[in-house]
């Protein structure tokens, strides 16, 4: 029932995701000629508010449940599992108090409406995984901004989506850079569920009734930990929620 319900409604879906990526691309140029950087986080926090409906027209619904008081004087590393695309709206809008960026494939910043733009401008890193070195001086450069703006990024430390919900090993990279640039960042851990299953049979058609999940958990204070250790912890911990329901 899940799937054929979720094929009827599929086409909607993509009629409403791509609809706010094309209207929200003049809107964030705007935003980011006429008010810079502050005014284009808004229409981003707004774009992924809207991308976020779209998942509700195919009937998936999300929660996200943050009961952690995480401080915004600081860098964060949000360290997560991943399992879709679908992951990334609800990650920028729910944490957009502490300004997430994103590591991504330099690809995507061309031709994609809206998200190339906010690729390009937005504050991330992007990178050419051909290329190790423009990758790290990337993800350097960000680490630096993290830690001048207390800025946030979001790390999916497997490098590939999981298309089962089983977690691959987090690798170590992508976080230890960033701590060399912004030593005091603060480690939280993140634990998707079942966004995997919403894109069990591609992204063309889509499953309903699916509940994504996303749990901030416990944060970890990296100083005084060697760097393997802070990652198998955080991945221990992500591994117990979000493998929890998984046969």
């Amino acid at each position: 029932m899940k799937r054929i319900i979720g094929h009827i409604l599929s086409p909607l879906h993509h009629i409403g995701f791509f609809f706010f990526l094309i209207v929200f691309q003049p809107i964030q140029w705007l935003c980011y000629k006429l008010g810079g950087y502050k005014a284009h986080k808004v229409s981003v926090d707004a774009l992924n508010f809207c991308l976020m409906i779209s998942y509700y027209l195919v009937l998936d619904i999300i929660s996200f449940k943050n009961e952690q008081n995480l401080p915004t004087d600081r860098p964060i590393i949000f360290v997560a599992n991943h399992q879709s695309m679908y992951d990334i709206p609800p990650l920028i809008y729910f944490l957009r108090d502490y300004h997430a960026k994103f590591i991504s494939k330099i690809e995507l910043t061309k031709n994609i409406p809206s998200i190339s733009f906010n690729l390009k401008y937005g504050g991330g890193a992007n990178i050419d995984r051909s290329d190790k070195k423009q990758s790290l001086g990337e993800i350097m450069k960000l680490g630096q901004r993290m830690k001048d703006n207390n800025w946030s990024t979001v790390i999916f430390p497997e490098g590939t989506r999981s298309k089962n919900g089983k977690m691959k090993e987090f690798q170590i990279g992508g976080i230890a850079t960033i701590l060399k640039k912004a030593p005091n960042a603060l480690i939280v851990p993140i634990a998707i569920e079942n966004s995997w299953k919403m894109v069990e049979y591609g992204l063309l058609w889509l499953n309903s009734f699916i509940p994504l999940k996303f749990t901030v958990l416990t944060p970890i204070e990296p100083a005084g930990k060697d760097i393997l250790e802070l990652v198998k912890e955080a991945e221990n911990t992500i591994k117990a929620i979000a493998e929890r329901n998984l046969s």
